[in-house]
């Protein structure tokens, strides 16, 4: 079956202290590397990226860039899609993997392996063992993604838009990949739970120090010195929404969440710690649910 491949290597990286994912080093290469790896059975590959990381690309595989640069991964998609046109170089089939996914070759054999067997649909998402879907790995119709991308142009835009917006209308196949596969990096705690490590340890601490002491500081500020906050919650609840829904909806879902979780804590309806606690898991709640149907959850 014959596929194009473009993979996604320019994010912000926020949540790693701006440390570029393409350069994270795992067993033996580069995050992009292995997402090159991976992909290495593709047509044609584009990275879509900013390209000044100094991470060496093969002759053969083109680099593009969203417009504006930080659109998020479906602009990418779609500057993604462009360039390789513009290349002339069409497949009818698309893959669309994260560089951030180094076990991510796992599950492409099995989308592959399904997508074969079922010529109606047009294309086939993995998800992980946890019933999560994972829309940065799939294999997708690219004249579908090509009508889907012209539509959302006309309409809203694609910068900060949703992935899951992106396919919601395309007719897919939900697969359940081998364990791992979609294991990825957004946090320096994912990473070193795939035994990722990065030279500028230093900086990461010093980041982790500022984050606590900026926290002390404003609790101070308001009053609040009392309250225990877990900064990594509130940092994944922001990711999770920033993934699920669009970017900006970070830190608009965490003011909420804080917001509510003050509310609560002012009627007496629980302790700080069980009020934030239970806003922080109804925003993540939300968010997932938003992800996989596009519309506001019930």
């Amino acid at each position: 079956m014959e596929f194009n491949a473009v993979v996604l290597a320019g994010g912000r990286a926020t949540r790693l202290g701006g440390v570029p994912k393409p350069t994270l080093k795992y067993d033996g290469g580069t995050l992009l590397s292995h997402a090159l790896e991976a992909a290495r059975a593709a047509a044609a590959t584009v990275v879509v990226g900013p390209g000044e990381h100094g991470v060496h690309l093969p002759g053969s595989v083109l680099l593009a860039r969203e417009e504006p640069a930080f659109a998020g991964p479906a602009a990418a998609i779609a500057a993604g899609l462009s360039a390789l046109d513009t290349a002339g170089m069409r497949s009818p089939w698309t893959l669309v993997l994260a560089c951030d996914m180094p076990k991510a070759s796992q599950g492409i054999g099995r989308l592959l392996e399904v997508l074969a067997g079922h010529p109606g649909v047009e294309g086939v998402m993995a998800v992980s063992g946890d019933g999560r879907k994972q829309p940065l790995l799939g294999i997708y119709s690219t004249a579908a993604l090509d009508r889907e991308v012209a539509s959302a142009i006309r309409g809203s835009g694609l910068t900060n838009s949703s992935v899951f917006k992106l396919l919601a209308r395309l007719n897919l196949l939900d697969v359940d990949v081998p364990a791992g596969s979609t294991d990825d990096v957004d946090t320096w705690e994912d990473a070193a739970v795939l035994g990722i490590d990065y030279e500028l340890e230093a900086d990461v601490k010093s980041q982790e120090e500022t984050l606590e002491d900026w926290c002390r500081i404003l609790l101070q500020a308001f009053e609040l010195e009392g309250v225990e906050i877990d900064i990594n919650e509130v940092l994944a609840v922001a990711g999770v929404a920033a993934h699920s829904v669009v970017r900006p909806a970070a830190p608009l879902t965490t003011f909420i969440a804080g917001f509510a979780a003050g509310m609560a804590r002012g009627i007496g309806q629980a302790s700080d710690d069980a009020s934030m606690k239970a806003a922080l898991d109804l925003a993540r709640k939300i968010a997932k649910e938003y992800s996989e149907t596009g519309t506001d959850a019930e």
